[in-house]
């Protein structure tokens, strides 16, 4: 039986391949075969991310992977935990001075994956301007690994003495559905804000950037359907690692916050609106709720253990696929990578949609924050409202681009030994 912090790989399937990644806009275009170099070098620093998926009697284990992790000169996906990225669960690209990495989130989540990519662009900026970066603040290879990193992140707490906490919110079951009808068609909007602006805002109306994108997404939505009588249901990402006193360990412990904007509870009060949010945010995101979430965790590893793997599959894959919030919110902590800063341009986390109409992922670098908004429908209408609501700000924005939405997809797990 796998312990219960590791990682649960049934969480990605073809139906819902919960991928999610890091981009990076550089001031130059990206070399490809420097970019190989640093990814392969990187091997020996980050083990846990160079894996591919076994069957081990009846459960699914990341085990070592000998072979390349891809790195394409394309912006087109391919499969995870497939051929054609050598059954790796994670991918690289790049695209003129673009580059992404991308990787199935049941391994890591956001704080996981982000000291690796900061560390590959340090070894692949190196080589690429001649520079010697300080390596202050940058996992290298030669590197000790710590067990904090790689081991229990919970270790010497006592979870299941945990107790439930005081607060805890009810998930809304009939919430407002933002998908405009054209489900499927996955796109992405790329959106810059000036620090500065955004977080005197937050400072005004007694927000957060968490709370204060949720307040004006929440507006955008109200506004693209003012009929409608239903709570538009938030949710904001929190970090159980972080929560409970361990912030380096990659695996994935994200878990959400919820809020709720019910049709009764007018959003035109910009400070009440986000004073409530922030409250209703805050009174979830408590130690004792992380310590009993994680209790839960263990109990839920413990039932699976009972049940043959391809049953275990499919309910899992039929659970992940379930919409449970109108909106949601991710930021991860990525406000500088030191000496690399000038060399970026652009940062953006990425995530699918996926039990969500809309995802925000929110990243700041160089003074700025850069949103990476995708959502599961095509129409633009949801995107201009909010742009609308921060226009109505006098926020000065930039739209950098605005595509479809190309993540690597998931590749059904197989007996491969």
């Amino acid at each position: 039986m796998i312990e219960f912090y590791e990682p649960m790989l049934y969480l990605s399937t073809p139906e819902h391949p919960n991928t999610m990644g890091v981009l990076a806009v550089l001031t130059e275009a990206v070399d490809g075969e420097l970019l190989r170099d640093a990814v392969e070098e990187l091997r020996t620093r980050f083990p846990y991310f160079y894996v591919k998926a076994e069957q081990r009697e009846n459960d699914l284990l990341p085990v070592p992977n000998e072979l390349p992790m891809t790195v394409r000169n394309t912006w087109s996906p391919i499969m995870l935990n497939a051929k054609e990225s050598n059954y790796h669960l994670g991918a690289w690209k790049y695209e003129g001075k673009r580059l992404a990495f991308e990787i199935t989130h049941a391994l890591t989540d956001g704080a996981g994956v982000l000291p690796y990519f900061k560390s590959a662009l340090y070894l692949y900026l190196s080589r690429r301007t001649g520079q010697r970066f300080d390596p202050e603040g940058f996992r290298l290879p030669g590197d000790d690994i710590p067990e904090t990193e790689t081991g229990n992140p919970f270790a010497g707490l006592d979870i299941d003495a945990a107790e439930a906490p005081l607060y805890a919110k009810e998930t809304e079951k009939d919430f407002c559905r933002l998908n405009d009808g054209t489900d499927h068609d996955a796109r992405i909007t790329y959106i810059k804000l000036p620090e500065e602006q955004l977080m005197q805002y937050c400072r005004d109306f007694d927000g957060s950037p968490n709370t204060f994108l949720a307040v004006m997404l929440a507006r955008a939505g109200r506004r693209c359907d003012p009929a409608s009588e239903k709570t538009i249901s938030v949710a904001v990402a929190i970090d159980h690692k972080a929560m409970l006193g361990n912030r380096d360990n990659y695996r994935m412990f994200a878990n959400v916050a919820e809020l709720a904007f019910p049709k009764s509870r007018p959003l035109d009060d910009l400070m009440k609106t986000c004073t409530v949010a922030r409250g209703q945010l805050m009174l979830q995101a408590q130690p004792e709720n992380s310590l009993w979430a994680m209790k839960q965790r263990k109990q839920t590893y413990a039932r699976l253990a009972q049940l043959p793997l391809e049953t275990k599959l499919g309910a899992l894959a039929k659970s992940a696929g379930s919409p449970r919030w109108s909106l949601s919110i991710s930021y991860a902590n990525s406000r500088s990578f030191g000496p690399l800063d000038p060399y970026i341009e652009e940062l953006y986390l990425l995530s699918e949609p996926g039990v969500t109409d809309v995802i925000c992922e929110v990243a700041c670098i160089n003074h700025s924050f850069f949103l990476a908004v995708g959502q599961n429908f095509s129409s633009d209408r949801l995107m201009d409202a909010f742009l609308g609501e921060l226009a109505s700000l006098d926020i000065g924005y930039e739209v950098t681009g605005r595509e479809p939405l190309r993540l690597c997809g998931f590749e059904a797990f197989g007996a491969r030994s």
